[in-house]
């Protein structure tokens, strides 16, 4: 993970933030600053609360019901007893943890009918932001006057003292982000729950209905949505799983409302958003569209053609398999789509255009000149200079480092690398068969030796394919000649046949055999270990550094850029990029048109899954409960004119991450759970087109009519504070 190392001296650009004005809709908005800057517009929409609502430290409200899962997913706390509503999605790897061909909850689903009934789920965490404090003035005056180098250094040290001071003497975590491409910093303090344990999840064939057909359109029937409880000990504190916890009592939980949803009602979601890059140049774009996307779409694209064919014949390969091949698939048809969007919607011409204007303005005034006279240039030159480096750098991790066995296989290369380079460092050694040991509980749940073969020898061919000969790995071409064979295909199978043949790491057993031993001679002599020395070793020392250092230098020339765009338009109001960090998006449910002849509306209903039924296909696969429930129109208080509403779009601004945030009306009510975005809009990380940018939500009237009516999980309803 990169530092982004910024010096601010303009204090006027932090001022500049708060008093200008941006275009409906779009953002992802600090919740901390919402007050100031938006609730003008959150008003105007029909939000009938306030900003202390929305964002308190003194008070509970809102962000205290909203948890990062892991590092992710969104969750919101719905009930005083800590249960915890996100998507399907986002559970799929609980799911899965638990699964097995006796009990597959994925595909028959899991309801617990008690607190003694739910499942611990180890491999996840719920944060829940305690506060968040701009520190952007301390950390200017600390890095004021040093140099490049030295920056790096003291950015890290300052940081490490603000997080220090805020968690001192309490439970708490902290971590310090930078915004605005490093022109602002924040502080955020988070409580970090451990012990979470699986309520309810429905069957695939309704948290997945679709399946990948669907993902990414609209519209969509999906009953994306799954539940967890928080645990906590008896003073409400974090602790690690016991018996003994109870469950956690919220400051704030979300009411829910059963009113349902009408075009230009008020929407807001309220989650952890990923990763947005709106302030890209067109020559950045185009280096995406050209060479980092086609590169993500080839690898992702075979891996996942292989796990597709061995899962459909094994429903043991299937279930271990599942939540790698679901979060793989939704990368790969995720580039697909930004890919055909960045050329139909005209957006890297917008940036060029942008560009243009930028730089005349930039030349009409001496400083402007020497601060930002060349930025685009350089931007343009250092991007031009990185396309050579892009498929040496995206290939080797795409397919030298992705089969299974090299992540088995690392935990022990770093041991090796100890015992031969730092003899002496026997605290590191110790952690090293720590790391082993943690290893053996979950590493190889979900391994498939016979498929992960098929994989390493279709990766190096695809590698040796895509990759001009003379950036390749030097040993790839001692792999062709030691394995001779009339295609470089058939050298590669000869040779991966030989590494599970002889390595150690391919199953559990062998493997602990080999922790048994685990001295250099022992782990020097087995092939996967050495392979993934070897490739690693060629990735830390040939290709990342170059990659980084140009990186770094775009990295600065972005930022000088951005500060440059912010002096351009006083008048526009700016909003940082998502990064992982809590955030509020406003905006409307709204329908749409795609292109000429075509519309949407904003939401769909149960007769649409009817209609999409075909059990002959596990996408459209639709229970005989729920069809039966269908037909007797047997649904409770859930039911409008006849059905069910399943799904509704608003133009909410939203990323990867906010997957599972709380979709909220002008009330403060829960109205649904956003999980996806439509497929026409798949260039919103870099630019947010207001015409077709869409959230998918789940209706909440759906998820309380699965749980209510489908599975007869009544009580999990009762424990939530219900609006009709």
């Amino acid at each position: 993970m990169k530092v982004k190392i910024i010096f601010l001296t303009l204090i006027v650009l932090i001022q500049g933030f708060s008093i200008n004005a941006a275009p409906p809709d779009e953002g992802m908005w600090l919740p901390m600053l919402v007050g100031r800057l938006n609730m003008a517009d959150l008003q105007k929409r029909g939000f009938k609360l306030s900003a202390e609502e929305i964002y308190s430290v003194n008070k509970s409200s809102m962000k205290d019901a909203v948890v990062q899962i892991g590092g992710f997913c969104t969750g919101e706390l719905i009930s005083s007893q800590g249960l915890m509503l996100t998507n399907h999605h986002c559970a799929f790897s609980s799911i899965q943890y638990h699964s097995s061909v006796e009990h597959d909850y994925l595909t028959d689903g899991f309801w617990a009918k008690n607190h003694e009934a739910e499942l611990a789920c180890p491999e996840i965490t719920a944060s829940i932001l305690v506060r968040m404090e701009d520190v952007t003035e301390r950390i200017a005056k600390a890095l004021s006057g040093l140099s490049d180098a030295e920056k790096a250094a003291k950015y890290l040290q300052v940081s490490k003292e603000i997080t220090d001071e805020a968690t001192k003497d309490s439970h708490y975590t902290a971590r310090v982000r930078d915004m605005f491409a490093g022109n602002q910093h924040f502080l955020f303090v988070y409580e970090v729950f451990s012990d979470i344990r699986l309520v309810g999840a429905p069957p695939s064939s309704i948290g997945k209905f679709g399946g990948d057909t669907d993902n990414w359109m609209w519209p969509r029937h999906t009953g994306d949505f799954s539940m967890f409880r928080i645990y906590a000990d008896k003073s409400g504190k974090p602790a690690a799983y016991s018996k003994e916890n109870v469950p956690y009592t919220p400051k704030y939980f979300f009411p829910i409302s059963l009113k349902g949803v009408q075009v230009n009602d008020f929407a807001m979601v309220y989650g952890f958003p990923g990763s947005t890059d709106r302030y890209q140049t067109a020559s950045q774009l185009n280096l995406a569209v050209d060479e980092i996307n086609p590169a993500l779409i080839k690898g992702l694209g075979k891996r996942l053609e292989i796990m597709k064919k061995d899962m459909d014949a094994s429903d043991e390969v299937r279930i271990k398999m599942a939540d790698t091949y679901a979060s793989l698939a939704n990368s790969w048809k995720y580039y697909i789509g930004q890919n055909e969007g960045l050329k139909k919607l005209n957006v890297i011409k917008e940036k060029a255009m942008f560009e243009s204007k930028f730089s005349t303005w930039a030349k009409t005034d001496a400083t402007r000149t020497a601060n930002y006279g060349n930025v685009i240039s350089e931007i343009d030159a250092k991007t031009a200079k990185m396309k050579d480096m892009i498929k040496p750098f995206y290939y080797t991790q795409l397919t030298l480092l992705s089969p299974n066995i090299l992540q088995l296989a690392r935990v022990y290369g770093r041991l090796m690398r100890n015992l031969r380079d730092n003899p002496d460092k026997k605290e590191a050694i110790e952690a090293n068969k720590k790391a082993i040991e943690a290893n053996f509980e979950t590493a190889y749940r979900e391994y498939v030796p016979e498929t992960d073969k098929k994989i390493f020898y279709e990766m190096l061919s695809l590698y040796h394919k895509e990759v001009p000969q003379e950036k390749q790995w030097p040993y790839i071409q001692e792999i062709l000649k030691k394995y001779k064979a009339k295609t470089a295909e058939e050298s590669f199978k000869k040779y991966v046949e030989d590494v599970f043949k002889k390595s150690q790491v391919v199953s559990l057993e062998k493997a602990k055999a080999l922790y048994a031993k685990a001295d250099l001679k022992t782990l020097q002599a087995d092939p996967a270990i050495t392979y993934w020395d070897k490739v690693a070793s060629y990735f830390t020392t040939a290709i990342a550094p170059e990659f980084s250092k140009l990186n770094g230098e775009l990295d600065e020339l972005s930022k000088a850029y951005l500060k440059g765009m912010m002096e351009m338009e006083p008048s526009k109001k700016f909003y940082p990029d998502a990064n992982s960090t809590l955030r509020v998006s406003y905006g409307t449910v709204r329908d749409y048109s795609p292109k000429d002849a075509v519309s949407f509306k904003h939401y769909t209903t149960m007769k649409g899954i009817i209609e999409k039924m075909d059990n002959t296909n596990e996408e459209f696969t639709v229970p005989d409960r729920l069809a039966e429930l269908y037909k007797k129109k047997d649904f409770g208080q859930y039911g409008v004119d006849g059905d069910v509403p399943v799904g509704f779009i608003t133009d909410n601004d939203i990323t990867g991450g906010n997957s599972g945030s709380p979709v909220i009306n002008g009330n403060g009510e829960l109205i649904g759970v956003a999980f996806d975005g439509n497929w026409e809009a798949m260039t919103g990380d870099l630019v947010y087109d207001p015409m077709l940018k869409r959230t998918i939500c789940v209706d909440i009237r759906y998820v309380l009519f699965v749980v209510d009516k489908y599975a007869n999980s009544e009580h999990l309803v009762k424990e939530m504070k219900v609006i009709k």
